[in-house]
Protein backbone atom coordinates (compact mmCIF):
# COMPACT_ATOMS: atom_id res chain seq x y z
CA UNK A 1 0.00 0.00 0.00
CA UNK A 2 2.78 2.58 0.52
CA UNK A 3 3.80 2.03 -3.00
CA UNK A 4 0.82 3.43 -4.22
CA UNK A 5 0.83 6.42 -1.90
CA UNK A 6 3.34 8.60 -4.39
CA UNK A 7 1.25 8.08 -7.48
CA UNK A 8 -1.51 8.92 -5.30
CA UNK A 9 -0.11 11.92 -4.38
CA UNK A 10 0.72 12.81 -7.27
CA UNK A 11 -2.28 12.70 -9.04
CA UNK A 12 -3.85 14.92 -6.69
CA UNK A 13 -1.09 17.73 -7.41
CA UNK A 14 -2.10 17.41 -11.19
CA UNK A 15 -5.68 17.02 -10.30
CA UNK A 16 -5.14 20.59 -8.77
CA UNK A 17 -3.17 22.30 -10.97
CA UNK A 18 -5.10 21.16 -14.07
CA UNK A 19 -8.21 22.53 -12.13
CA UNK A 20 -6.44 25.52 -11.57
CA UNK A 21 -5.33 26.05 -14.93
CA UNK A 22 -9.05 25.59 -16.25
CA UNK A 23 -10.14 28.14 -13.53
CA UNK A 24 -7.83 30.64 -15.05
CA UNK A 25 -9.29 29.72 -19.13
CA UNK A 26 -12.55 30.27 -17.59
CA UNK A 27 -11.91 33.92 -15.83
CA UNK A 28 -10.34 34.84 -19.45
CA UNK A 29 -13.34 33.46 -21.40
CA UNK A 30 -16.03 35.14 -19.14
CA UNK A 31 -13.89 38.46 -19.33
CA UNK A 32 -14.15 38.03 -22.99
CA UNK A 33 -17.70 37.56 -23.29
CA UNK A 34 -18.34 40.82 -20.90
CA UNK A 35 -16.25 42.57 -22.79
CA UNK A 36 -18.35 41.55 -26.20
CA UNK A 37 -21.42 42.73 -24.37
CA UNK A 38 -19.73 45.81 -22.90
CA UNK A 39 -17.97 47.18 -25.81
CA UNK A 40 -21.02 46.48 -28.19
CA UNK A 41 -23.50 48.14 -26.18
CA UNK A 42 -25.61 44.77 -26.06
CA UNK A 43 -28.59 44.03 -23.52
CA UNK A 44 -27.44 42.26 -20.44
CA UNK A 45 -31.16 40.03 -21.08
CA UNK A 46 -29.30 38.60 -24.38
CA UNK A 47 -27.31 36.45 -21.07
CA UNK A 48 -31.03 34.70 -20.94
CA UNK A 49 -31.29 33.46 -24.26
CA UNK A 50 -31.32 30.03 -24.80
CA UNK A 51 -29.58 30.33 -28.24
CA UNK A 52 -26.61 32.07 -26.54
CA UNK A 53 -26.29 29.16 -24.07
CA UNK A 54 -26.46 26.63 -26.09
CA UNK A 55 -23.78 28.21 -28.75
CA UNK A 56 -21.13 27.77 -25.95
CA UNK A 57 -22.28 24.17 -24.57
CA UNK A 58 -22.55 22.94 -27.58
CA UNK A 59 -18.54 24.05 -28.46
CA UNK A 60 -17.51 23.23 -25.26
CA UNK A 61 -18.90 19.36 -25.19
CA UNK A 62 -17.55 18.75 -28.96
CA UNK A 63 -14.28 20.21 -28.38
CA UNK A 64 -14.11 22.18 -31.78
CA UNK A 65 -10.73 23.22 -31.64
CA UNK A 66 -9.50 25.76 -33.73
CA UNK A 67 -13.30 27.07 -34.22
CA UNK A 68 -13.96 30.72 -35.78
CA UNK A 69 -17.24 31.93 -35.26
CA UNK A 70 -18.96 33.04 -37.90
CA UNK A 71 -18.38 36.55 -39.52
CA UNK A 72 -20.20 39.85 -40.39
CA UNK A 73 -20.72 38.43 -44.07
CA UNK A 74 -21.86 35.20 -43.07
CA UNK A 75 -23.96 36.13 -40.49
CA UNK A 76 -26.04 38.36 -42.80
CA UNK A 77 -26.34 36.60 -45.85
CA UNK A 78 -25.53 32.61 -45.93
CA UNK A 79 -26.36 32.07 -42.03
CA UNK A 80 -29.72 34.31 -42.71
CA UNK A 81 -30.87 32.90 -45.58
CA UNK A 82 -30.48 29.35 -43.86
CA UNK A 83 -32.24 30.45 -40.59
CA UNK A 84 -35.16 31.96 -42.80
CA UNK A 85 -35.02 28.33 -44.42
CA UNK A 86 -35.22 26.79 -41.09
CA UNK A 87 -38.49 28.85 -40.47
CA UNK A 88 -40.38 28.10 -43.02
CA UNK A 89 -39.84 24.48 -42.32
CA UNK A 90 -41.48 24.91 -38.75
CA UNK A 91 -44.07 27.04 -39.77
CA UNK A 92 -45.02 23.86 -42.20
CA UNK A 93 -47.61 22.80 -39.33
CA UNK A 94 -49.48 25.80 -39.27
CA UNK A 95 -50.11 26.22 -42.73
CA UNK A 96 -51.49 22.65 -43.15
CA UNK A 97 -54.30 23.76 -40.84
CA UNK A 98 -55.27 26.83 -42.84
CA UNK A 99 -57.47 25.10 -45.51
CA UNK A 100 -59.19 23.42 -42.83
CA UNK A 101 -59.74 25.87 -39.96
CA UNK A 102 -59.35 28.97 -42.42
CA UNK A 103 -57.64 32.19 -42.01
CA UNK A 104 -57.74 35.68 -40.51
CA UNK A 105 -55.81 38.41 -42.70
CA UNK A 106 -55.12 41.16 -40.41
CA UNK A 107 -52.96 44.37 -41.45
CA UNK A 108 -52.22 46.94 -39.36
CA UNK A 109 -50.13 50.18 -40.32
CA UNK A 110 -47.05 51.58 -37.82
CA UNK A 111 -43.96 53.92 -38.33
CA UNK A 112 -40.51 51.86 -37.38
CA UNK A 113 -38.08 53.86 -36.07
CA UNK A 114 -36.87 55.37 -39.38
CA UNK A 115 -40.11 57.01 -39.20
CA UNK A 116 -40.77 54.54 -42.53
CA UNK A 117 -44.47 54.24 -42.79
CA UNK A 118 -45.33 50.28 -42.66
CA UNK A 119 -48.25 47.95 -43.23
CA UNK A 120 -48.12 44.55 -41.43
CA UNK A 121 -50.03 41.49 -42.74
CA UNK A 122 -50.62 38.28 -40.26
CA UNK A 123 -52.22 35.13 -40.88
CA UNK A 124 -54.31 34.58 -37.71
CA UNK A 125 -55.94 30.86 -37.12
CA UNK A 126 -57.03 29.23 -34.12
CA UNK A 127 -53.83 28.06 -33.46
CA UNK A 128 -51.18 30.65 -33.82
CA UNK A 129 -50.56 33.81 -35.93
CA UNK A 130 -47.70 33.73 -38.46
CA UNK A 131 -46.35 36.97 -39.91
CA UNK A 132 -46.58 37.22 -43.85
CA UNK A 133 -44.75 39.84 -44.56
CA UNK A 134 -44.49 44.17 -44.23
CA UNK A 135 -44.46 46.60 -47.02
CA UNK A 136 -42.83 50.24 -46.91
CA UNK A 137 -45.37 52.41 -47.82
CA UNK A 138 -42.77 55.31 -48.39
CA UNK A 139 -43.89 57.71 -50.96
CA UNK A 140 -47.31 56.24 -51.95
CA UNK A 141 -50.37 58.06 -51.54
CA UNK A 142 -52.17 55.48 -49.06
CA UNK A 143 -55.65 55.44 -51.08
CA UNK A 144 -58.42 52.86 -51.35
CA UNK A 145 -56.87 51.03 -54.07
CA UNK A 146 -53.31 51.14 -53.15
CA UNK A 147 -54.39 49.91 -50.07
CA UNK A 148 -56.86 47.22 -51.40
CA UNK A 149 -54.38 46.08 -54.29
CA UNK A 150 -51.95 45.05 -51.21
CA UNK A 151 -54.64 43.21 -49.75
CA UNK A 152 -55.39 41.14 -52.72
CA UNK A 153 -51.44 40.72 -53.70
CA UNK A 154 -51.25 38.69 -49.28
CA UNK A 155 -54.75 37.22 -50.56
CA UNK A 156 -52.81 35.55 -53.74
CA UNK A 157 -49.83 34.63 -51.27
CA UNK A 158 -52.13 32.91 -48.35
CA UNK A 159 -54.57 31.53 -51.23
CA UNK A 160 -58.23 32.89 -51.66
CA UNK A 161 -59.33 29.44 -50.81
CA UNK A 162 -58.06 29.50 -47.21
CA UNK A 163 -59.00 33.52 -46.20
CA UNK A 164 -62.60 34.25 -44.56
CA UNK A 165 -62.01 37.68 -43.51
CA UNK A 166 -59.79 40.56 -43.88
CA UNK A 167 -59.53 42.63 -40.53
CA UNK A 168 -58.12 46.19 -40.90
CA UNK A 169 -58.56 49.56 -38.54
CA UNK A 170 -61.94 51.69 -39.20
CA UNK A 171 -60.43 54.18 -41.08
CA UNK A 172 -62.64 55.52 -44.04
CA UNK A 173 -60.09 54.35 -46.30
CA UNK A 174 -59.30 50.78 -45.25
CA UNK A 175 -63.21 50.35 -44.86
CA UNK A 176 -63.33 51.73 -48.53
CA UNK A 177 -60.10 49.41 -49.45
CA UNK A 178 -62.42 46.09 -47.18
CA UNK A 179 -65.52 46.99 -49.59
CA UNK A 180 -62.93 46.66 -52.67
CA UNK A 181 -61.70 43.08 -51.68
CA UNK A 182 -65.14 42.02 -50.91
CA UNK A 183 -66.27 42.78 -54.44
CA UNK A 184 -63.28 40.69 -55.74
CA UNK A 185 -63.50 37.81 -53.41
CA UNK A 186 -67.10 37.54 -52.85
CA UNK A 187 -66.46 34.73 -50.16
CA UNK A 188 -63.85 36.84 -48.09
CA UNK A 189 -65.78 39.49 -45.15
CA UNK A 190 -64.36 42.63 -44.42
CA UNK A 191 -63.93 42.87 -40.50
CA UNK A 192 -62.98 46.12 -38.70
CA UNK A 193 -61.16 45.54 -35.76
CA UNK A 194 -63.08 45.61 -32.44
CA UNK A 195 -59.89 47.05 -30.59
CA UNK A 196 -59.81 50.11 -32.54
CA UNK A 197 -63.44 49.95 -32.05
CA UNK A 198 -63.47 50.32 -28.55
CA UNK A 199 -60.50 53.07 -28.50
CA UNK A 200 -61.89 55.51 -31.01
CA UNK A 201 -65.40 55.03 -28.64
CA UNK A 202 -62.96 55.95 -25.65
CA UNK A 203 -61.53 58.70 -27.91
CA UNK A 204 -65.14 60.48 -28.78
CA UNK A 205 -66.31 60.13 -24.29
CA UNK A 206 -62.71 61.01 -22.81
CA UNK A 207 -62.07 63.79 -25.67
CA UNK A 208 -64.84 65.24 -27.16
CA UNK A 209 -64.73 67.77 -29.93
CA UNK A 210 -66.04 71.26 -29.39
CA UNK A 211 -68.14 71.41 -32.85
CA UNK A 212 -71.70 72.76 -33.72
CA UNK A 213 -72.75 69.30 -34.54
CA UNK A 214 -70.92 67.90 -31.51
CA UNK A 215 -72.19 70.56 -28.98
CA UNK A 216 -74.22 67.99 -27.15
CA UNK A 217 -71.51 65.67 -26.32
CA UNK A 218 -69.12 68.26 -26.00
CA UNK A 219 -71.58 69.40 -23.18
CA UNK A 220 -71.94 66.28 -21.47
CA UNK A 221 -68.03 65.21 -21.68
CA UNK A 222 -66.39 68.06 -21.48
CA UNK A 223 -65.39 67.76 -17.66
CA UNK A 224 -64.08 64.18 -18.50
CA UNK A 225 -61.70 65.91 -21.13
CA UNK A 226 -60.98 69.00 -18.03
CA UNK A 227 -59.72 65.71 -15.48
CA UNK A 228 -57.47 64.17 -18.63
CA UNK A 229 -56.06 67.88 -18.85
CA UNK A 230 -55.41 68.55 -15.41
CA UNK A 231 -53.81 64.45 -15.36
CA UNK A 232 -51.28 65.19 -17.98
CA UNK A 233 -50.36 68.57 -16.75
CA UNK A 234 -49.40 67.03 -13.19
CA UNK A 235 -47.47 63.96 -15.24
CA UNK A 236 -45.75 66.22 -17.87
CA UNK A 237 -45.18 68.77 -14.57
CA UNK A 238 -43.46 65.99 -12.36
CA UNK A 239 -41.41 64.09 -15.24
CA UNK A 240 -40.00 66.98 -17.15
CA UNK A 241 -37.85 67.64 -14.49
CA UNK A 242 -35.26 65.21 -12.85
CA UNK A 243 -35.61 66.93 -9.06
CA UNK A 244 -39.01 67.08 -9.26
CA UNK A 245 -38.89 63.16 -10.72
CA UNK A 246 -36.56 62.10 -8.03
CA UNK A 247 -38.79 63.46 -5.88
CA UNK A 248 -41.54 61.36 -6.55
CA UNK A 249 -39.41 58.34 -6.83
CA UNK A 250 -38.74 58.56 -3.13
CA UNK A 251 -42.51 58.42 -2.43
CA UNK A 252 -43.79 55.58 -4.65
CA UNK A 253 -42.57 52.36 -5.77
CA UNK A 254 -44.47 52.10 -9.59
CA UNK A 255 -43.54 54.90 -12.11
CA UNK A 256 -45.45 57.21 -13.73
CA UNK A 257 -46.26 56.37 -16.96
CA UNK A 258 -45.68 58.49 -20.55
CA UNK A 259 -48.53 56.96 -22.47
CA UNK A 260 -48.33 57.57 -25.94
CA UNK A 261 -51.51 58.96 -27.90
CA UNK A 262 -51.39 56.04 -30.23
CA UNK A 263 -51.75 53.71 -27.23
CA UNK A 264 -54.71 51.81 -27.26
CA UNK A 265 -57.07 53.98 -24.05
CA UNK A 266 -54.21 56.14 -23.33
CA UNK A 267 -56.18 58.40 -21.22
CA UNK A 268 -57.99 55.78 -19.50
CA UNK A 269 -54.47 53.85 -18.96
CA UNK A 270 -52.96 56.80 -17.31
CA UNK A 271 -56.20 57.62 -15.00
CA UNK A 272 -55.56 54.05 -13.73
CA UNK A 273 -52.38 54.97 -12.75
CA UNK A 274 -52.95 57.99 -11.10
CA UNK A 275 -55.33 56.06 -8.87
CA UNK A 276 -52.46 54.08 -8.04
CA UNK A 277 -49.91 56.51 -7.23
CA UNK A 278 -52.92 58.73 -5.44
CA UNK A 279 -51.34 58.40 -2.15
CA UNK A 280 -47.66 58.51 -3.23
CA UNK A 281 -48.70 62.16 -4.94
CA UNK A 282 -50.79 63.18 -2.16
CA UNK A 283 -47.25 62.40 0.19
CA UNK A 284 -45.15 63.90 -1.91
CA UNK A 285 -46.90 67.30 -2.22
CA UNK A 286 -47.63 67.26 1.39
CA UNK A 287 -43.82 66.73 2.76
CA UNK A 288 -40.97 69.03 3.41
CA UNK A 289 -39.37 68.58 0.24
CA UNK A 290 -41.71 69.71 -1.59
CA UNK A 291 -42.47 73.07 0.26
CA UNK A 292 -38.47 73.48 0.62
CA UNK A 293 -37.90 72.85 -2.99
CA UNK A 294 -37.68 76.27 -4.53
CA UNK A 295 -39.43 75.98 -8.27
CA UNK A 296 -39.32 78.56 -10.51
CA UNK A 297 -43.07 78.25 -11.54
CA UNK A 298 -44.41 78.79 -8.33
CA UNK A 299 -48.03 79.28 -9.95
CA UNK A 300 -48.05 75.47 -11.40
CA UNK A 301 -46.47 74.12 -8.48
CA UNK A 302 -49.45 75.14 -6.48
CA UNK A 303 -52.07 74.20 -9.14
CA UNK A 304 -50.54 70.65 -8.86
CA UNK A 305 -51.04 70.86 -5.24
CA UNK A 306 -54.19 72.21 -4.74
CA UNK A 307 -55.18 69.57 -7.87
CA UNK A 308 -53.62 66.36 -5.95
CA UNK A 309 -55.10 67.72 -2.43
CA UNK A 310 -58.83 67.86 -4.43
CA UNK A 311 -61.01 64.89 -3.06
CA UNK A 312 -63.44 66.21 -5.56
CA UNK A 313 -60.79 65.85 -8.54
CA UNK A 314 -60.35 62.23 -7.38
CA UNK A 315 -63.74 61.34 -7.35
CA UNK A 316 -64.57 63.00 -10.53
CA UNK A 317 -61.43 60.19 -11.97
CA UNK A 318 -62.75 57.32 -9.80
CA UNK A 319 -66.24 57.76 -11.51
CA UNK A 320 -64.30 58.20 -14.90
CA UNK A 321 -62.57 54.61 -14.49
CA UNK A 322 -65.39 53.14 -13.08
CA UNK A 323 -68.04 53.94 -16.09
CA UNK A 324 -65.45 52.94 -18.52
CA UNK A 325 -64.25 49.80 -16.99
CA UNK A 326 -66.59 47.81 -18.63
CA UNK A 327 -65.35 49.33 -22.06
CA UNK A 328 -62.03 48.47 -20.95
CA UNK A 329 -62.20 45.21 -20.21
CA UNK A 330 -63.60 44.38 -23.27
CA UNK A 331 -60.79 45.77 -24.94
CA UNK A 332 -57.95 43.92 -23.17
CA UNK A 333 -60.09 40.71 -24.31
CA UNK A 334 -60.66 41.47 -27.88
CA UNK A 335 -56.84 42.53 -27.66
CA UNK A 336 -55.52 38.63 -27.90
CA UNK A 337 -54.43 36.12 -29.91
CA UNK A 338 -57.06 33.96 -28.59
CA UNK A 339 -60.32 33.65 -30.58
CA UNK A 340 -63.59 36.02 -29.61
CA UNK A 341 -65.56 36.83 -32.59
CA UNK A 342 -68.20 34.25 -31.53
CA UNK A 343 -67.81 36.40 -28.19
CA UNK A 344 -68.57 39.71 -29.19
CA UNK A 345 -72.36 40.34 -29.29
CA UNK A 346 -72.27 39.07 -25.98
CA UNK A 347 -69.80 41.25 -24.57
CA UNK A 348 -71.39 44.32 -26.39
CA UNK A 349 -74.95 43.98 -24.99
CA UNK A 350 -73.15 42.59 -21.38
CA UNK A 351 -70.52 46.05 -21.45
CA UNK A 352 -73.97 48.37 -22.64
CA UNK A 353 -75.76 47.42 -19.47
CA UNK A 354 -72.67 47.24 -17.17
CA UNK A 355 -72.00 51.16 -18.30
CA UNK A 356 -75.39 51.76 -18.21
CA UNK A 357 -76.07 50.55 -14.37
CA UNK A 358 -72.57 51.94 -12.77
CA UNK A 359 -73.77 55.36 -14.31
CA UNK A 360 -77.45 55.29 -12.70
CA UNK A 361 -75.94 54.06 -9.56
CA UNK A 362 -73.86 56.92 -9.49
CA UNK A 363 -76.55 59.76 -10.33
CA UNK A 364 -78.54 57.90 -7.84
CA UNK A 365 -81.36 57.20 -10.65
CA UNK A 366 -83.56 54.26 -11.46
CA UNK A 367 -83.08 52.76 -14.47
CA UNK A 368 -86.63 53.86 -16.07
CA UNK A 369 -85.41 57.24 -15.47
CA UNK A 370 -83.86 59.69 -17.91
CA UNK A 371 -80.07 60.34 -17.74
CA UNK A 372 -78.51 62.83 -20.55
CA UNK A 373 -75.05 61.35 -19.28
CA UNK A 374 -75.94 57.69 -20.61
CA UNK A 375 -77.91 58.88 -23.74
CA UNK A 376 -74.69 60.75 -24.94
CA UNK A 377 -72.63 57.66 -24.00
CA UNK A 378 -74.69 55.26 -25.37
CA UNK A 379 -75.14 57.29 -29.26
CA UNK A 380 -71.47 57.21 -29.17
CA UNK A 381 -71.06 53.54 -28.42
CA UNK A 382 -74.16 52.31 -30.99
CA UNK A 383 -72.22 54.84 -33.43
CA UNK A 384 -69.18 52.74 -33.47
CA UNK A 385 -70.80 49.34 -32.81
CA UNK A 386 -72.73 50.37 -36.30
CA UNK A 387 -70.37 50.98 -38.04
CA UNK A 388 -68.06 47.87 -37.22
CA UNK A 389 -71.22 45.50 -37.03
CA UNK A 390 -70.83 42.81 -39.78
CA UNK A 391 -72.82 39.80 -40.29
CA UNK A 392 -69.98 37.58 -40.14
CA UNK A 393 -70.27 39.14 -36.15
CA UNK A 394 -74.16 37.55 -36.05
CA UNK A 395 -73.26 34.64 -37.73
CA UNK A 396 -70.31 33.82 -35.14
CA UNK A 397 -72.43 34.40 -32.49
CA UNK A 398 -75.50 31.97 -33.66
CA UNK A 399 -72.56 29.69 -34.58
CA UNK A 400 -71.33 29.32 -30.69
CA UNK A 401 -72.65 26.57 -28.78
CA UNK A 402 -74.51 27.24 -25.42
Amino acid sequence: MEGFEPKKRKHVIDSALEKAFNLQMREQLDGEIARMFYSAGLPFNLARNPHYKNAFTYACNNNLAGYVPPGYNVIRTKLLQRERDNIEKLLEPTRGVWKEKGVTLVCDGWTDPQRRPLINFMAVTESYPMFIKAVNCEGQYKDKFFISNLIKKVIMMVGPSNIIQVITDNAPVCRAAGLLVEQAYPHIFWTPCVVHTLNLALKNICAAKNTEANEITYNECHWITMIAGDAIVIRNFIMNHSMRLSMFNDFSNLKMLAVAETRFASVIVMLRRFKKIKNALQAMVISDKWTCYREDDVGKARYVKEKLLDDLWWDEIEYIINFTDPIYEMLRVADTDKSCLHLIYEMWDSMLAKVKEIIYRHERKTLHEDSSFWDVIYVILEDRWSKSNTPLHCLAHSLNPR
